[in-house]
């Protein structure tokens, strides 16, 4: 089962757009958390900031498609996908004083969506399955505001657009729908969304800037792929909901500031961002998005299980994968910083990104 949390996205998924079909990988415990980077930062250790990471145990400053196709185990549920999947771990800044604590969540839940007129559904060629090597991300880590008008439907837009938040809450409350952070408690979590580029230049597996060989649909959830981009992929939305509510005897909102920021020192939510390295098996994974597509059976309506070319297994079981961060810091209790070199940057311009060479604090 998934948490109870996620029903009100799932109806919001087969309700918006065109719904095709689509299957969910669910990731519950970490893999790792750690300053490790294998798109942003390759063979360096550490990274900028933590990431919690989830996915296949061979996960690695410079983990490749073979290496992750090497891997003993994955924390997700399809034995199938050998891929990482990673973001930066959420803290609370105490406001009385100021020490930094992690922040838990329900798990990463992948959702792997039949979308945009490429698919068959819509009468395009059929959607391709990741290329071995295959590396993508959303977001912008150095994000502290928007800078493009709402739909103005650039890929920077879309960039934008692709990262946002649910602040759920109970009945009587108003809730929040937004792409920063929210000013209240969030009783039943902030729910935290990715959408990935789903379309791909057909030559680059990566790019200088980890995006360029990769774009956003036109509509962001469904729509066109540009003409520089022509090859259509199954589309990837990442959710987690992060336990704000652990926190909320702690702060006073309307008289205290947000007091959560992300690890990259973020405490306007704009940096939210996600890391995608692909390790699936490419048969599999093409059959899946090939034949598990039908309205008319368990598949047209996101059931994994139905899909005869997946092994879904307990979450006890993908619990168990684990790896040992192969940076000796202290990420969780109190910190008096986070952890690397991440002062508090309020925007609106976006944050500098610091090493250790040239650390402010």
């Amino acid at each position: 089962m998934f948490p109870s949390v996620f029903v009100p996205i799932l109806t919001a998924l087969t309700l918006s757009g065109t719904a095709n079909a689509w299957f969910r990988v669910g990731c519950g415990d970490p893999l790792v958390q750690v300053r490790v980077d294998p798109i942003i930062s390759p063979n360096i250790i550490p990274s900028n900031h933590v990431h919690t990471v989830h996915g296949a145990s061979n996960f690695n400053a410079n983990s490749t498609f073979d290496s992750l196709r090497a891997s003993r185990c994955t924390s997700c549920k399809v034995t199938q996908d050998l891929s990482n999947y990673w973001f930066p771990k959420l803290y609370f800044q105490d406001p009385q004083t100021k020490l930094f604590e992690p922040v838990s969540n329900g798990g990463l839940l992948v959702y792997y969506q039949n979308r945009g007129d490429g698919d068959v559904v819509n009468g395009g060629p059929g959607l391709k399955a990741f290329p071995p090597g295959f590396k993508m991300l959303t977001g912008n880590p150095t994000a502290r505001s928007k800078k493009y008008p709402d739909l103005e439907g650039s890929q920077g837009e879309l960039r934008e657009r692709a990262v946002g938040y649910s602040c759920l809450r109970y009945p009587n409350d108003a809730g929040y729908d937004g792409y920063g952070f929210p000013n209240t408690d969030c009783e039943g979590g902030l729910n935290a969304r990715l959408h990935m580029p789903a379309c791909w230049n057909g030559v680059d597996l990566d790019s200088p800037d980890h995006m360029s060989h990769t774009a956003y649909l036109s509509g962001l959830d469904n729509g066109k792929c540009p003409s520089t981009h022509p090859v259509p992929l199954m589309k990837l939305f990442y959710e987690i909901t992060w336990d704000v509510h652990d926190f909320a005897s702690r702060w006073t909102p309307g008289t205290d500031e947000w007091p959560f920021v992300y690890a990259t020192g973020d405490p306007t939510g704009y940096s939210w961002h996600g890391d995608f390295q692909n390790g699936w098996d490419t048969n599999v994974f093409q059959n899946a998005i090939d034949k598990c597509n039908n309205p008319n059976d368990a598949t047209g309506s996101g059931s994994t299980e139905a899909c005869p070319f997946l092994t879904v297994v307990d979450a006890s079981v993908a619990n168990a994968c684990k790896i040992a961060p192969v940076v000796d810091e202290p990420i969780d209790g109190q910190l008096q910083r986070l952890p690397g070199c991440n002062p508090i940057q309020t925007g609106p311009g976006d944050a500098t990104l610091y090493s250790s060479s040239n650390c402010p604090i």
